[in-house]
């Protein structure tokens, strides 16, 4: 593994433990990889029954015999329920988290934490215990589900990026948006807050331009899907990664500030455009994930304002309204500020969405 990452957290291992074999043969394959932590689904919920639910505790059986072979090498896995922990301390799992439904569920959260507050938390076994951002949007959410497992004791948490689900996204499985977990960390600086590329992405290809822009923003990790066989994984098929491939990735990630440091000591032609390359692919990769946010979001705002349309169609309104206008341009100019961008810019770029927006809301108001 390459020096930028020593100093970060890297978890992998398949979505789900599907047999004794397939776990053995992804944890043998991550460890050549230098993974000292092996991540696996035990309990999987599935969004509608019928499909392939998890082995439960006959899949921890199956990682206690990985950390048998390979002592140095930790377990994770996902809780949903407080006997899921009694479960997980009996198979020696030494890492835990809380998935994306179970955090946007106060209950269920309330009932994890209730668990955790029945002894100190020096006499759990765990190193870690991980929340997974909730399935919506939502901060606060988030912090709830933080804050109920720190008023119950637990000392060492953390929080995984997974992404948000937005209806109609066509980029990827869960919207990035990483400005939430950019608030997180302004708000618990201390916390070791971690990305799953895997889930953002939903597609293997997406896993290294999302490893890059985490690690560029100065998160504290990833959590990466690997399966041995990806084609044939039962559970998350196309955002798995074989541990060979997980090693490309994780060799080819380059971390900005680091990369300029190193470039000052370039000494030759070669070695200069070298690292040119380089930054330009990072660089690059990272702009095309932006973009493809950029026009989702115009997406969706056209979209409220064609449903705006019909309301003020419905009500008789006319289509501009210079009030509105003036105060939401006001306060795209001040966030632009606020941000290092310059406003006459910024000033530009509304107008131009407003006038399509205008012209949208036109159309819909003729008919």
């Amino acid at each position: 593994m390459n020096n930028i990452l020593e100093d970060k957290i890297i978890i992998a291992g398949p979505c789900s433990a599907e047999s004794e074999e397939q776990l053995m043969c992804t944890a043998e394959s991550l460890y050549k990889q230098g993974i000292r932590t092996l991540r696996a689904g035990v309990w999987k919920p599935r969004t509608r029954p019928g499909g392939f639910e998890g082995y439960g505790e006959e899949a921890l059986k199956w990682m206690r015999k990985v950390k048998e072979k390979f002592p140095d090498m930790k377990l994770a896995t996902e809780i949903a329920k407080p006997e899921h922990i009694g479960l997980c301390i009996k198979y020696g799992i030494d890492i835990v988290w809380l998935g994306a439904r179970t955090t946007a569920s106060p209950f269920a959260v309330q009932d994890i934490a209730d668990t955790f507050a029945k002894r100190p938390w020096e006499e759990w076994p765990f190193d870690m215990v991980y929340v997974k951002n909730p399935v919506n949007p939502d901060l606060q959410l988030w912090i709830g589900a933080i804050e109920r497992l720190q008023k119950a004791g637990v000392k060492n948490l953390g929080a995984i990026h997974r992404g948000f689900c937005l209806y109609d996204n066509k980029v990827y499985r869960n919207v990035p948006t990483w400005q939430i977990p950019m608030d997180l960390k302004k708000l618990y600086p201390d916390m070791k807050i971690i990305c799953d590329p895997s889930h953002i992405g939903g597609k293997r290809e997406l896993i290294e331009p999302l490893c890059q822009q985490a690690v560029s923003l100065g998160l504290d990790g990833l959590m990466i899907e690997s399966h041995c066989n990806p084609d044939k994984a039962l559970t998350d098929a196309k955002q798995q990664v074989s541990p060979d491939v997980l090693g490309y990735i994780l060799a080819n990630i380059q971390d900005r500030v680091s990369q300029m440091l190193e470039s000052s000591n370039i000494v030759s032609e070669e070695e200069a455009k070298a690292t040119a390359v380089t930054l330009l692919r990072m660089f690059r990769d990272n702009i095309d994930l932006i973009d493809d946010e950029i026009i989702y979001k115009l997406s969706e705002r056209f979209k409220n304002c064609r449903d705006i349309a019909k309301v003020k169609r419905s009500c008789g309104m006319p289509v501009f309204q210079e009030d509105r206008y003036r105060e939401v341009l006001e306060k795209f100019k001040v966030k632009a500020g606020s941000l290092g961008l310059n406003e006459e810019m910024a000033e530009q770029i509304f107008a131009t969405i407003h006038e399509e927006s205008v012209r949208q809301q036109t159309e819909i108001a003729k008919r």
